[in-house]
C-alpha cells in the first residue's frame, strides 16, 4: 500500500532532494510531516548508549513514513536517514490528516500497512530475544522473502549491506559475516560477489 505520487501532489506535498546520510527527521523530535520515499531508500535507526547503531525498518522507494507519529503526535522514537540519493515528498500533518478524512480507502489501507507493520515488528522482537545467531538472520530473511512475489530458492536479492543486516538482527558485523558463511557452505544462500541470494 502507498498513497499515490499524483494524490500527494494534488494536494500540496513538496519534493525535496537529500544526499546519502541526511536526515529527514530526528528523534525526539515532533512530527509535522508525511515523508513519501519517490526515489531511494531511507532507514530508521536508533543509537544505543554505548553508540550501536539499531536500524528498525529500511523504507524502499514508493513508500510512505512518518505517519504512525503524526497520528500519535508523539516524539519520533527513530531517526530516518537518507541511504543513497533520495527524493522525497513531504506533506504537511494537518493537509495529512485532511487527506484521510476525504479518502477513506487511503486511511484503510494505511491502517492495514500499520498492522503489518507491527505484526512484523513483533515477531522480529521475538527472535532477536529467543533464537540463536543464525536464527535471528536467517528469520530476517524469510520475512524480506514474505514481501516478495516470488519464493523460490535464492529469487530474493537481498538488498541489505552485511553491516544493515548486522544492525537489523542486533548482531555484530563479525557475527553476521560469520553466519553468511557458514549458511552459504550449507547452501541456505548463495554469494555472487557482494549480493545475497536467499
Amino acid at each position: 500500500m502507498c498513497i499515490s505520487e499524483e494524490l500527494l501532489r494534488s494536494i500540496g506535498a513538496t519534493e525535496h532532494d537529500y544526499s546519502l546520510g541526511d536526515y529527514l527527521f530526528r528523534q525526539d523530535t515532533l512530527p509535522q510531516f508525511y515523508f513519501y520515499i519517490v526515489e531511494g531508500r531511507v532507514k530508521l535507526n536508533r543509537y544505543a548508549e554505548d553508540g550501536k547503531e539499531f536500524i528498525q525498518d529500511i523504507i524502499q522507494e514508493k513508500s510512505g513514513t512518518g505517519e504512525s507519529m503524526l497520528v500519535l503526535g508523539k516524539h519520533y522514537p527513530v531517526n530516518a536517514v537518507a541511504l543513497s540519493e533520495c527524493t522525497a515528498l513531504k506533506l504537511p500533518g494537518q493537509r495529512f490528516f485532511t487527506l484521510l478524512k476525504d479518502h477513506p480507502s487511503v486511511l484503510n489501507d494505511i491502517y492495514s500497512r500499520l498492522a503489518d507493520r507491527t505484526f512484523e515488528k513483533q515477531t522480529l522482537i521475538h527472535t532477536i530475544t529467543s533464537k540463536t545467531a543464525e536464527d535471528r538472520l536467517i528469520e530476517i530473511l524469510n520475512q524480506m522473502k514474505e514481501s516478495q512475489e516470488k519464493k523460490d530458492r535464492f529469487s530474493l536479492e537481498v538488498g541489505y549491506t552485511r553491516q544493515q543486516l548486522a544492525s537489523l538482527s542486533g548482531l555484530s558485523l563479525e557475527t553476521t559475516i560469520r553466519i553468511i558463511r557458514k549458511m552459504e557452505k550449507e547452501n541456505l544462500i548463495k554469494l555472487d560477489g557482494k549480493k545475497i541470494l536467499y
